[in-house]
């Protein structure tokens, strides 16, 4: 092999990835056409709640086939998930879950409703206060959750790959700041 084919071979040319900016999206369609219907206000706005509205429903949307894959629907591998993590015995009061998930109370009583039907969780009264009502993960959902774990965070990691690392901890960081910003 000559010099000159080996120097070709070696240093082929790099494919140009293309930049953020350089990608065109159903949104920039959008703020054009308002451009061109002759709205002046600042439309950044209406970029970043765009854009937050599509990634929202491709998350949506692959999170639901994730878990889907373990008959479960939608939700229930959160009241399931925040069961396992708050650690044994694995029991929670419906307050407490409504607190870490945000749904109605209406919202989470069906779900519990059909997280029970289905053998993964259990209702039991306190012993202290008759009143009060305690959710504990049962055996089989404790294995459901845990089978599907992996899968969920695959699901999100996946959604993730074409963000660098480094600006996954900047994303993280801004959506904190204004989660907190929106929370106080």
């Amino acid at each position: 092999m000559s010099q000159e084919e080996l120097k070709t071979q070696t240093h082929k040319p790099q494919a140009h990835k293309p930049q953020a900016k350089d990608i065109k999206d159903g949104v920039d369609t959008i703020v054009s056409q308002w451009l061109a219907a002759g709205v002046t206000d600042d439309l950044q706005p209406m970029e970043v709640f765009g854009r937050l509205a599509r990634i929202h429903k491709h998350i949506e949307t692959e999170i639901l086939r994730c878990h889907g894959e373990f008959g479960l629907r939608q939700g229930e591998f959160d009241v399931l998930a925040t069961l396992r993590r708050s650690g044994e015995p694995y029991t929670l009061t419906p307050g407490q879950l409504h607190q870490s998930m945000m749904l109605t109370s209406g919202a989470m009583t069906s779900r519990l409703d059909k997280l029970e039907q289905k053998g993964l969780i259990c209702r039991s009264h306190c012993t202290q206060d008759r009143r009060a009502v305690n959710v504990q993960l049962t055996a089989e959902g404790k294995a459901k959750v845990e089978a599907a774990l992996p899968a969920h965070m695959a699901a999100q990691q996946q959604l993730l790959k074409g963000i660098s690392v480094k600006d996954r901890q900047k994303l993280a960081a801004l959506l904190k700041g204004w989660l907190g910003e929106l929370e106080s």
